[in-house]
């Protein structure tokens, strides 16, 4: 089932630095290494309260634990949209995952694949959605700087420049030896009634 989040993602994505959570927005990072080879995961879990809603215009408005408000339309894209009551928390859960593979003297063409999962809610059931996207790049390392950490990557559209934040991992890498990168995102929002949780004014 399509389901395209679109403005209700894009403005809850947007929590952590609205600072708008009815409790702290919590997160966790993982970093796991391999020869040739890194993948790190970040996750974050963030809460609103609902303060507002007209069914007319589809205007919602969300409170935040310091008392900031972020008002929002939520489009025809957004399913179930009567089942929203005042007083309902919306929970966004957010990962991302950027895993990079050193490829020796790679002769693979440079390329970017995109590709995107969604879900929805069902009838009758309290909104709820998710997506996921992920980007796939094969890049050509074009230089590579061991004393700053940065290397420099031809991709199929542009270039850039990657600072690792460990040096040792630049010990193999060497212009001519290709990279592929892959990053992922899935978030996913809920809505529930009920008592808030702990910490919800």
């Amino acid at each position: 089932m399509k389901y395209k989040l679109s403005i209700l993602v894009a403005v809850l994505a947007a929590l952590p630095t609205l600072s708008l959570a009815q409790i702290a927005p919590t997160g966790t990072s993982v970093v796991i290494k391999e020869k040739g080879a890194v993948r790190s995961v970040d996750s974050v879990v963030m809460q609103g309260r609902i303060i507002a809603i007209d069914q007319d215009t589809r205007r919602v408005t969300i409170k935040g634990g310091s008392g900031k408000e972020l008002s929002f339309v939520a489009g025809p894209e957004v399913k179930n949209f009567a089942q929203l009551k005042v007083g309902d928390i919306v929970t966004m859960n957010v990962i991302q995952s950027l895993a990079l593979e050193l490829k020796k003297g790679g002769h693979e063409l440079r390329q970017r694949v995109e590709s995107g999962e969604t879900i929805s809610a069902q009838p009758g059931q309290k909104p709820m959605g998710g997506e996921s996207t992920t980007v796939r790049i094969i890049a050509d390392v074009t230089a590579v700087n061991k004393k700053t950490g940065v290397v420099s990557l031809r991709g199929p559209q542009r270039t850039l420049d990657l600072k690792v934040k460990d040096k040792t991992m630049l010990k193999d890498i060497a212009v001519g030896d290709q990279v592929e990168a892959t990053f992922e995102e899935a978030t996913v929002i809920s809505v529930r009634a009920g008592k808030p949780a702990k910490g919800v004014k």
